[in-house]
């Protein structure tokens, strides 16, 4: 068994932890993914998300230049058994020298505020793959997600938390938080797509070996990045929305686009984007309901649209997959599930591969 992830923010979840002087290292830690766990568990290569929210920082490009600084700290002491990837050859390279290989990437294109300039910046740092938006407009395009929705949606549930249980107030309080759900979760975008900046970035995207990742994007701006694109592009971390409804997966026609380009859909272990719990309800997250969305978005797009992306440490610890060392116990639920070992071959590493040798040069 090999190991390709498609998207992590360990890095960033590690630099916000030195910070706030609570620094712990790559290589160990007590998150969802470390050096030692991804080299015990078989992984080939892990990309290395550089997550900027842009509410939470004054200037979004300082801030990628400062956790880009920490993650170059990170490859540095840990030589050994890491190196970066910069292109398909260094993959090969890397895995003849016996180490792990890091993918660059940045998750939310806001961080270059609109300047094609500050984009080659990114690509001369080492960077491969950026996903377009996160959960706020920018300079490039349109997310999914309605943050001010969901800020509403979050007041709902504080709201109805706090009436009593089997009282009118309850049941009002109940149908509107989930009104709010459905407003903001189950509401995709179909109208603000990409800007004709955001055109224009991924243009240049592509044209420098940098892949858009069109997780997060409006369901506008993933028929954009079809129209403007001709090489694969991927959803990193996107699952299935006829299996789960909420607006961060892929419909079943964004399957089969992504599969005829060639691209790849990276199964995301986030709970709350695998199975919806009634309004109020805990969701540890199951391999099972994984496993459903697998073998939904193979039958629709084929196996070869298939990829992993864990979203490990940016989102709260599923409970039969808590991180890297879980990979196992994925295969095997796949495998029981009718999966071949060609098949999950392709799944764990094998689809992600060829998108990288026919993008990265």
């Amino acid at each position: 068994m090999q190991v390709i992830d498609m998207h992590c923010d360990t890095i960033g979840e590690l630099f916000r932890l030195k910070v706030q002087g609570k620094a712990q290292s790559l290589r160990e830690n007590q998150g969802h993914i470390d050096l030692l766990r991804l080299k015990e568990s078989h992984y080939l290569l892990q990309n290395f998300a550089m997550f900027i929210p842009l509410n939470q920082c004054e200037d979004p490009w300082e801030q990628v230049c400062a956790m880009y600084q920490y993650y170059r700290e990170e490859l540095e002491r840990n030589q050994d058994i890491l190196a970066p990837v910069l292109d398909f050859e260094d993959i090969q390279s890397n895995q003849v020298a016996g180490k792990l290989s890091a993918l660059l990437t940045v998750e939310e294109g806001g961080v270059c505020k609109g300047q094609i300039e500050k984009l080659r910046e990114l690509y001369q740092m080492g960077v491969r793959m950026i996903t377009l938006t996160w959960n706020f407009d920018n300079e490039i395009g349109h997310p999914n997600f309605n943050r001010e929705l969901r800020e509403k949606l979050q007041a709902s549930m504080e709201d109805w938390k706090k009436c009593l249980p089997d009282t009118p107030a309850w049941e009002q309080g109940r149908q509107l938080a989930q009104a709010a759900r459905d407003a903001c979760m189950h509401t995709p975008n179909v109208t603000g797509g990409l800007t004709a900046k955001g055109r224009e970035f991924v243009e240049e995207m592509e044209h420098l070996g940098i892949i858009p990742d069109v997780s997060h994007l409006s369901d506008a701006g993933f028929y954009d990045v079809l129209e403007v694109t001709r090489k694969p592009f991927v959803a990193s971390h996107s699952n299935a929305r006829a299996i789960c409804p909420n607006v961060r997966n892929l419909t079943d026609d964004m399957i089969r686009k992504l599969s005829d380009r060639g691209g790849v859909t990276g199964l995301n272990f986030c709970a709350d984007f695998l199975e919806e719990q009634p309004i109020g309800q805990e969701n540890p997250g199951s391999i099972a309901a994984v496993v459903r969305h697998a073998k939904h978005i193979a039958s629709v797009g084929g196996i070869e649209v298939l990829g992993l992306g864990s979203d490990f440490d940016g989102i709260s610890t599923h409970r039969e997959l808590p991180g890297a060392q879980s990979m196992e116990q994925l295969w095997e639920a796949l495998h029981r599930a009718g999966f071949s070992q060609a098949q999950l071959d392709k799944i764990f590493y094998g689809n992600v591969l060829r998108v990288y040798k026919d993008t990265l040069g």
